[in-house]
């Protein structure tokens, strides 16, 4: 019996005694992000959501070198094939970023770092020492289109001089790039894909917009409220009304028709302009059979708290590093109890119905 079939089942029949390690431990290395994102909470400085407050809600402001240092060392004794995420919430501009990458390395963990690349040109000697680190680039449309959405005027072009210096640096690097599809740049998803036709990526990857409206958010914690509170996420300068979802599914069937030299990929992938506006305008009608990071994920914070997941999850803290083991975490009851109401709820709360996590 495979080990994908092992893992499926354990997640079926006993949630509450996971027999299998993390996939990734994701890190919220810093509280801070030099961008401002219309789509974001942390954009838009609505710090009441539980994105937010998963992101920039904890002090210190930077993960302490010896923190991470701890993680590392833990994933290298229990979980060694576990992945190392940076994350949250502009890794960047971490001031350890370098020492840990590198101390990571010398444990042979492997690595993720996930950018907006303003600063990437100036770091990107530091991301390409080591073949084993991943980099993925958010970046939302043509230069124009992008910059208007990042409140940055030049944070495209800033974007594209890091990414042809890490493939200067390294031709082989394993560069990603992820574009949240929203009202702004819906008619430039294909222009925005040329753009990139030369490069030597790994994936493109379409994200279609994860929100939870209010009415979703109060459904959910008519239910759920006492153990995982949903708030209203996302939604502050986004109208989901404004995305003509007419012109996007042309574009998207123009895509899908279309060759690249690297896999292009939208999350969740709808099959029909039904099941689009559905996604859209149906927020209420759950997609997806269940929760793929409950049983693979979880995230660290800048104090060494730990939720569920990664930053979308419910702001509930199964421990802190500073005073349990990464092994005590990940078989802790709170993350037990989690697993097993997800179960019992069909696999997905209300206000996951449109989390990336569900697709």
């Amino acid at each position: 019996m495979s080990n994908q079939l092992l893992k499926k089942l354990n997640k079926k029949l006993l949630p509450s005694n996971y027999l299998f390690s993390p996939e990734w431990i994701i890190l919220g290395v810093n509280n801070v992000c030099n961008l401002h994102c219309k789509m974001c909470d942390v954009g838009t400085k609505n710090m009441d959501t539980n994105f937010a407050q998963n992101l920039v809600g904890t002090h210190p402001l930077n993960m302490p070198l010896e923190l991470i240092k701890k993680i590392i060392d833990q994933i290298a004794m229990h979980y060694p094939n576990t992945k190392l995420g940076y994350a949250f919430t502009e890794p960047l501009v971490y001031p350890h970023l370098e020492a840990s990458l590198q101390y990571a390395q010398q444990k042979n963990i492997k690595t993720s770092v996930t950018t907006n690349a303003l600063t990437l040109k100036h770091k990107a000697k530091i991301l390409t020492h080591s073949l084993s680190t991943q980099i993925c680039i958010s970046l939302d449309g043509p230069q124009d289109i992008h910059n208007e959405i990042r409140g940055h005027k030049k944070s495209f072009q800033k974007a594209i001089e890091g990414i042809k210096e890490v493939f200067t640096l390294n031709p082989k690097a394993h560069v990603s790039i992820f574009c949240v599809i929203t009202e702004w740049n819906i008619g430039y998803l294909k222009e925005f894909l040329d753009f990139f036709k030369e490069y030597p990526l790994t994936q493109i990857g379409f994200m279609h917009t994860n929100f939870t409206k209010q009415e979703i958010a109060d459904q959910h914690n008519s239910i759920w409220n006492t153990s995982y509170p949903a708030t209203a996420s996302n939604i502050d300068e986004i109208n989901i009304e404004n995305f003509d979802l007419e012109l996007l599914w042309t574009e998207m069937m123009e895509i899908k028709n279309d060759i690249y030299n690297f896999p292009v990929t939208f999350s969740p992938e709808i099959i029909s302009k039904e099941k689009l506006h559905e996604f859209y305008h149906k927020p209420e009608k759950i997609i997806g059979k269940g929760c793929n990071d409950i049983f693979s994920n979880i995230m660290i914070k800048s104090d060494g708290s730990v939720i569920p997941a990664h930053g979308r999850c419910y702001n509930v803290t199964l421990g802190n590093i500073h005073e349990q083991s990464l092994k005590q975490i990940w078989q802790s009851n709170i993350l037990k109890k989690i697993r097993t109401d997800l179960n019992k709820a069909g696999g997905l709360f209300p206000a996951c119905s449109r989390c990336c996590s569900a697709f």
